[in-house]
This record gives structure tokens, sequence and C-alpha cells, in this order.
């Protein structure tokens, strides 16, 4: 009985730890936001994505546990197991950590593999979260018959500090803004078939998005206080540069039609050097993301910045 005692304490420990730990996390991508162009005329430093809500995506094929952004379980099986048994042990663990966990299998082996996502925009997963999910599969694995083989805790969460830094340092936005002359506005149908021409579609709201044939976002147009703004979330959007380049035009192209002017978020004209420095910063910072292995665009990306 003392035991038992015990071991509900320290059950209770663990969840409340890691409640602890996930409010915590907030800390490091939940920053506060300013757009790109910020500072004096010209300006072209760089600012961290806000923290908004995530818009569904398009539907793709299932996700892999992928060892450069997840915590990777193998999780091998003795006996030949169908794959719904296994999936019935899954759903539990999945509720519990959605949408930060994955599974999938090798049609060619009997191993299963069960990724818990180590960081994204919410913040680095906390330990407690970690043990409670290794726990999980550990527990799943002898339900099916099962061993597992998992990477050291400790390296692990030094992999989601490192991975949680990176981050912080690559999570950029992109935000050009048309204005109307002083004292007048921009003719909103004008707007809407100029952008409209550039191939964006409407998605509701006031909203135009750009998409690549696969539904990748490259940006979005949308209104802010009679202003038109263009945005490019640089992690999402993939072929950096000649994404925010095709940005630049169409902004440019929509002053032209409806007499305005392209300003930074102090009301200061951007002139053709400002907005090619833009571009040649954003290159190296997908250099940086893509040296990890995390091209801007690609699935890891995606996953990350979410």
């Amino acid at each position: 009985m003392g035991l038992l005692a015990i071991g509900v304490v320290v059950v209770a420990g663990v969840f409340a730890y890691n409640r602890i730990q996930e409010k915590r996390a907030q800390r490091s991508f939940a920053l506060g936001h300013e757009d790109i162009l910020l500072g004096g005329s010209g300006g072209t430093g760089l600012g961290r994505a806000p923290m908004v809500p995530h818009r569904p995506q398009p539907q793709r094929e299932r996700l892999q546990p992928d060892e450069r952004i997840d915590y990777v379980i193998e999780l091998a099986l003795k006996a030949p197991v169908a794959p719904a048994a296994v999936e019935e042990h899954w759903q539990p663990i999945h509720r519990r950590h959605s949408p930060r966990a994955v599974l999938t299998a090798d049609p060619s082996t009997p191993v299963w593999k069960a990724g818990l996502q180590l960081v994204a925009r919410a913040g680095a997963v906390g330990e407690a979260e970690l043990i409670e999910f290794r726990a999980a599969v550990e527990t799943m694995a002898a339900a099916l018959g099962g061993i597992v083989a998992a990477p050291e805790m400790k390296a692990a969460m030094e992999q989601a500090r490192e991975l949680d830094q990176l981050c912080g340092e690559t999570d950029i936005q992109v935000v050009l803004h048309v204005v109307a002359p002083q004292g007048g506005a921009l003719d909103g149908t004008a707007v809407a078939e100029a952008v409209q021409s550039g191939g964006l579609a409407a998605v509701g709201d006031g909203r135009f998005v750009l998409r690549t044939p696969e539904g990748r976002e490259l940006y979005e147009v949308s209104w802010r206080d009679g202003a038109l703004s263009l945005t490019l979330d640089l992690p999402q959007a993939p072929d950096t540069v000649r994404s925010f380049e095709s940005m630049a035009r169409l902004a440019h192209q929509v002053a032209a039609v409806c007499g305005g002017s392209l300003v930074d978020d102090n009301g200061n004209a951007l002139s053709a050097q400002a907005v090619a420095a833009i571009a040649s910063q954003l290159d190296q910072v997908r250099g940086v993301l893509e040296a990890r292995g995390i091209a801007p665009g690609s699935s890891a990306a995606a996953r990350l910045f979410s």
C-alpha cells in the first residue's frame, strides 16, 4: 500500500510538472512581433513572426517522424500485428500529445516509429512531456509484444533547446504596405483586379493568397487600417527570394494602378535598394535553415513553424 501511494504521488507530480513546463515554453516562440520593415527610411530590419491562429493547411500525405525535428522511438514487434491494433493503442497517445505526435510504419519491416515534435511556435517540448510520451510508447510496445529503442533523454532536450534557438532566429515575417496618396483612398475594386490578375485567389475576409500548384502558401494580401499589406511568412514559403521578389513586384503594380506608394511601418517610402537589401537578408536566413536540412516551404519547416 505504501508503494502504491508513492506511485500515485509520483504520477501526479509528473502531470503537474508537465503543465508548468508547457506554460513556461510559451516564452520561447510567443514573443511580441515587429514587421520586417522597421526604423528609418528604407529600413531593412527583420522581425519575428507573430503568434496567429494556425490556418488549416492543404491535405498532405501522412506525416513521417523526422529525427531532425522529432524525438523518434523505434517500436519493434516480435510478431505481426494488425495496423488497426497498433492504431488502437496509439490513439490515446496521439490525443494527449496532438498535434506533436506522429506514428508510421515501414512496410518492409516489423518496425514502427513514434515521434514527438521537439519544437513548434508555441515553444520547445518540456522534459516532463517527453518522459510521459516515452513511457506511453513503452507501455504500448509491451501491450503489443514489442520492444523499443529510444534516444537518450538528455541529448533530446539539448536538441530541443538548439532547435528552439534556431527557430527563434529564423522565424521571419516580411510585410510590405501600399498606401493611398495623402487625403485619398485606395480603390478597392482596382486593388482586387490588380491582385487577382497576379494569380492570387480570394479566401474571404478581404484576403487574397498566392499558392504553389502543390497548395503551399507563398504570400497573402490583406487590408490593414485602409492600407494594403502584403505578407510573406519566410519559413513557410518555398523559394524564398523569388517569392519575395514576386510579392514586391505585385506591391509596385498595385501602387501604380491605384496611385499609391510602397512604404514601411513608419510610412517611409521604400526604395528599390531597400527592397533589394531585404531580399539579401532573407536569402541569408534561407541559407541558415537549409544548412540544417529545414528548407523553407518543406514539410519539416511547415511543422516547426506552425
